[in-house]
């Protein structure tokens, strides 16, 4: 992809400690972007083996020439992701790309909740995932957003995912805000579309990463189309570049669904 260089670049990746954060980290920082790792915990990296801590990550993305530092916050508590943001801007000096990707179908005390549709799953759980994916974007995209607003630049990408586009009886609370994730992003776009600050929305397809493996069944893939099969990390990455980038500039309000 041409223009895709983001020498100069700052970008905050929440979640980024592990999963695809990690790889989205990697993948703006090896287009020469600075960046901020972002994690509940410094062990959050290790749950499913994918780093051994958040500072870990960090120094992986040093190693790639770019600046790194690592970062934790709760971002259910808006207090905390204000002092997150501040705390980036202090030792950047700004923030031009805002990757949202923390959150998942994670239960209050499980790592998925038990039952998972809408009238057995427990309240508790519906208030998890609802604060985990659809508030933490919200809190995020308000305080970076006001930054760029007034800087007048800015790239937001809201990570959706593809189970919010199609109907399901699994996991309906986790598709629900994920699907209003992608409606928020087209609302908050055209609010900051006159201060030239896109706001676009990835909604990944099903993609290994080690949370993934680690609660979900996999079918076999042999002999299917590159398009059936489930998505390397990779696949996702790239598209989070091309909206970071040069390429994306007149791209807003929109919602990249891969399923």
């Amino acid at each position: 992809m041409k223009n895709t260089d983001l020498s100069g670049k700052v970008a905050l990746v929440t979640g980024s400690s592990r999963g695809l954060g990690r790889h989205y980290a990697h993948k703006l920082a090896s287009a020469g972007a600075d960046i901020i790792i972002h994690d509940i915990r410094s062990d959050a990296a290790a749950e499913f083996g994918e780093a051994p801590s958040g500072e870990a990550v960090a120094e992986e993305i040093r190693r790639l020439g770019s600046e790194a530092i690592f970062l934790t916050a709760d971002l259910t508590d808006p207090i905390q992701v204000k002092e997150l943001v501040q705390t980036a801007i202090n030792h950047f000096g700004k923030i031009d790309i805002l990757v949202n990707n923390a959150g998942g179908d994670i239960g209050a005390n499980t790592p998925r909740p038990n039952p998972n549709d809408a009238l057995d799953i427990a309240v508790e759980d519906i208030e998890s995932v609802v604060s985990r994916n659809l508030l933490t974007t919200m809190y995020m995209c308000k305080f970076v957003g006001k930054h760029m607003q007034q800087r007048q630049t800015g790239k937001i990408i809201n990570i959706g995912s593809g189970a919010g586009h199609v109907p399901t009886t699994e996991g309906i609370i986790y598709a629900s805000a994920k699907a209003a994730i992608s409606h928020y992003t087209q609302c908050l776009g055209e609010q900051l579309r006159p201060f030239n600050v896109n706001v676009n929305c990835l909604a990944p397809a099903s993609t290994y990463t080690g949370r993934f493996l680690a609660t979900r069944s996999v079918n076999n893939q042999e002999g299917l189309s590159r398009l059936q099969q489930i998505a390397q990390p990779n696949d996702m990455a790239e598209i989070v570049l091309f909206l970071a980038s040069a390429p994306s500039d007149y791209l807003t309000c929109e919602t990249i669904v891969c399923r």
